[in-house]
């Protein structure tokens, strides 16, 4: 259905407002008339908008992934070497005194756990939104092998999904104890993972389970 241009303005608006609520309570904790009050929007009107909750998660996260994209798209399109630049993405995770860390607003780590039971849809975006990030910071690593600026190592992709399933857990681990110890030794790690000049070792495949 189309939409007016003022409905499309109040549909963005329960996207924003909602991010902002799923960030604090999680999609399941998020109700429809909290959302619906936050934004001002007349009770009942929800659906002129979203045909149901899920579909409203999904919305939200296909923006998030786009606009994490475009974001992660400015950040490593800056001037520099592909050290520098693989190294400003994760210390975006971190933040500065003066600006929150990507960390703190990740809707992977808030929502990854939650939304895998919860929608298939849901999962599926979330899940090729992280394929497409660990694309993009193998490709920079190898363009810091390519200018010299790191040294041959482990095939990319593999050291990409690496660093992010440990900043992954870094953060929640940040998050549990309100503490940003982790991401720090994260920080340390990936230092040197980045600079290890030598091929990892073989993941082993899954034991087959014992019946």
């Amino acid at each position: 259905m189309k939409l007016t241009k003022k409905a499309e303005a109040t549909r963005q608006q329960l996207l924003d407002a909602g991010h902002a609520l799923v960030l604090r309570k999680g999609f399941v904790g998020v109700g429809l008339q909290e959302l619906l009050t936050d934004c001002g929007v007349p009770k009942g009107s929800f659906y002129h908008y979203f045909p149901s909750k899920e579909a409203f998660g999904c919305a939200l996260l296909e923006q998030y992934v786009a606009d994490y994209g475009q974001r992660l798209q400015a950040l490593l399109a800056a001037e520099g070497s592909g050290r520098d630049r693989v190294l400003s993405y994760w210390q975006a995770w971190l933040g500065t005194p003066d600006s929150r860390g990507w960390a703190e607003d990740c809707l992977v780590v808030k929502l990854a756990a939650e939304v895998a039971d919860l929608s298939e849809d849901m999962r599926r975006i979330l899940d090729q939104g992280v394929a497409a990030l660990v694309a993009r910071i193998a490709a920079t690593v190898r363009q810091g092998r390519a200018d010299g600026s790191l040294p041959p190592g482990a095939d990319a992709q593999a050291l990409a999904q690496v660093l992010y399933q440990m900043w992954l857990g870094a953060a929640l681990l940040t998050k549990l104890g309100r503490d940003k110890a982790p991401l720090h030794q994260a920080l340390a790690a990936t230092h040197h993972l980045l600079e290890c000049n030598h091929r990892a070792p073989a993941v082993a495949s899954p034991t087959p389970e014992r019946t």
